[in-house]
């Protein structure tokens, strides 16, 4: 299966500063965020990457070269991982932006609200997906990192979760943070969520009880999922209530 590790990019002066970046140019990480980009190179250390992609955006490639420089990795730039394209809201006051029609639509519905001359959040996700995919079908068997933006990364965590596109502000995503999927043959396993601390390499218990999970060529997906439930029933019944 593959280890994908999702990293947002490390801070910038533009996270705290009531505005929306998107895709506007020249937004670079400040010196906190470069720190944090040294630090998460160090993190990672141990994690044995054979791949790293990026977004095309400063503040990604910044932190995604600070990892490839320690690693002798090629930054490889995937357009599919850019930040949400805001269209006319790029660069305006929050503030300001909190007082349009479409500020409510974009909070209740952000799956089906589209931001004006910009994408919906289901095209973000939709796009998203389709180069996560991608890049797990490069990369079977094998570790890779990808640097994105926070709504992007909630936006594909929430896919592999069937957790609904509205409710994706549920997810919280730090600057360079890191979040982990197994992306086995019959499902992905959200392991690590939002990590800023030290990272290890992933235990062989993780992948070997993914592997468990997954059916035998001889069981057919339904009757193993069927036994898995059966048996989670029954260990929780035997526990008797909880409080």
């Amino acid at each position: 299966m593959t280890q994908l590790y999702l990293i947002r990019h490390a801070l910038t002066d533009w996270i705290n500063n009531g505005r929306l970046a998107g895709w506007r140019p020249g937004v670079s990480l400040n010196e906190e965020g470069r720190k944090q980009a040294a630090a998460l190179a160090q993190r990672l250390e141990r994690i044995p990457l054979v791949a790293l992609y990026s977004s095309p955006l400063e503040r990604a490639l910044e932190t995604a070269q600070a990892i490839a420089t320690a690693r002798g990795l090629t930054v490889q730039v995937r357009d599919g991982l850019g930040e949400v394209r805001y269209g006319e809201w790029t660069d305006r006051p929050l503030e300001e932006l909190s007082k349009s029609e479409t500020w409510l639509s974009v909070q209740v519905y952000p799956s089906g609200t589209r931001f004006p001359g910009g994408e919906t959040l289901r095209e973000v996700q939709a796009r998203a997906v389709a180069e996560i995919e991608a890049i797990c079908q490069a990369h079977p068997q094998e570790a890779v990192a990808v640097v994105s933006h926070a709504d992007v990364i909630k936006a594909v965590i929430a896919h592999y979760l069937g957790l609904h596109l509205d409710l994706f502000q549920r997810i919280v995503i730090s600057p360079a943070s890191v979040s982990v999927l197994l992306m086995g043959r019959f499902g992905p396993r959200l392991v690590r969520l939002n990590d800023t601390g030290p990272l290890e390499p992933l235990p062989k218990e993780e992948e070997k009880s993914q592997k468990e999970k997954e059916p035998s060529a001889e069981t057919p997906p339904e009757s193993a999922s069927l036994g898995t439930a059966v048996a989670s029933a029954e260990e929780e019944a035997s526990r008797g209530p909880t409080r």
